[in-house]
């Protein structure tokens, strides 16, 4: 199965906070630059898996609407790491102490007391376990950078915490907008 994993739009949030889980919302014009580059490069009669969270939600149902008979799916499980009480604060503003705590161990330990990596890979195991049995021959995922670093980890074959570990290590080079294509 090849799946084309995009990642949603810039977000209306600041530079420099922490945003993970938050449903916060896209300007119009920037879904409208991603739309239009979108809808001419994916291909059609294909489904559409999307995170609930209006950053990409939004985008999904503009997609499913410009490519005819592509059926949306939206599942909780592409939602972004929750980064609990971290959430839409400033970088700056979280204690150094913690942050160093999570570098220290990337794979378990709870940002904000709110969801380790590992937790998300296993959670996205799930999905992708549950959308190869579809047997579709492509799908197109809309979520989010860590979501699209976690499903390119899985590619691997790695032992869950060696994928956790990868996708937590990896740069986060992911642009707006961009699209990855992976292959399982």
């Amino acid at each position: 199965m090849r799946l084309m994993l995009v990642r949603h739009p810039a977000p209306q949030v600041s530079s420099g906070i922490c945003y993970g889980r938050s449903d916060v919302a896209v300007a119009s014009h920037e879904r409208e630059k991603v739309r239009t580059s979108l809808r001419h490069s994916l291909p059609p009669n294909i489904p559409i898996y999307t995170s609930p969270l209006l950053r990409c939600l939004d985008l999904a149902q503009q997609l499913a609407e410009d490519l005819p008979a592509s059926a949306l799916h939206i599942d909780a499980r592409l939602a972004e790491m929750d980064f609990g009480a971290w959430e839409m604060r400033p970088w700056q503003a979280i204690p150094r102490m913690e942050i160093d705590a999570w570098a220290a161990d990337m794979v378990h330990y709870r940002p904000g007391s709110g969801e380790n990596v590992l937790a998300m890979a296993t959670r996205l195991q799930a999905f992708l376990h549950d959308l190869l049995r579809e047997q579709h021959g492509v799908a197109i995922l809309i979520c989010h950078a860590g979501t699209i670093r976690l499903l390119s980890a899985l590619q691997e074959g790695l032992s869950l915490e060696e994928t956790a570990l990868l996708a937590a290590t990896s740069a986060h080079k992911i642009g707006y907008g961009a699209t990855i294509t992976v292959n399982f």
